[in-house]
């Protein structure tokens, strides 16, 4: 990954660039109440995927730090096991909990070409290198998903902007 993306290109996209809705932006200005709320059709609301983006970001710092963290058998293991409404204190820290972790991932996007080529022991199947270990296309896809439970609860775009077209 490291030789087909630069390290802008990491940072772009892990803060919403282009075509990628911001992580940050999506979740900034949005109540207790809206990410809590379930859509029809649709398995997680937003607090449950910040919740599971969170879970997998703090899986991989700890294999970026060279510890070895048991790998979920289940996906559902990576999100919250209670289904109750956030109180508007447990979502202010899991969103600040979801920008500080942010923000560490941003850091080592920038780390030198010789740091991105660092193998990552895995422990579900082999090494990887830094730079697959970033959580990009991992937080794009759930950035994009946020951005549309927002919008089917009329609650697009966010005060930060994002594509209403």
């Amino acid at each position: 990954m490291s030789s087909l993306m630069s390290s802008r290109a990491m940072v772009e996209l892990l803060r919403g660039q282009g075509a990628h809705a911001d992580p940050i932006a999506c979740i900034e200005d949005l109540s207790a109440e809206l990410a809590a709320r379930q859509v029809a059709g649709f398995p997680h609301s937003i607090g449950q995927l910040i919740h599971h983006m969170n879970y997998w970001m703090r899986y991989e710092l700890k294999r970026i730090c060279g510890e070895k963290p048991e790998y979920p058998e289940h996906n559902a293991e990576s999100f919250p096991t209670e289904l109750r409404p956030f109180d508007t204190h447990a979502w202010d820290e899991l969103k600040k909990d979801f920008i500080r972790l942010l923000s560490e991932f941003a850091v080592l996007a920038e780390s030198s070409p010789e740091e991105m080529a660092r193998p990552i022991a895995s422990g579900h199947g082999g090494d990887q290198q830094l730079a697959g270990t970033l959580e990009v296309a991992h937080n794009t896809y759930h950035a994009g998903q946020i951005a549309m439970i927002r919008r089917v609860l009329g609650a697009w775009p966010p005060r930060g902007g994002g594509d209403s077209w």
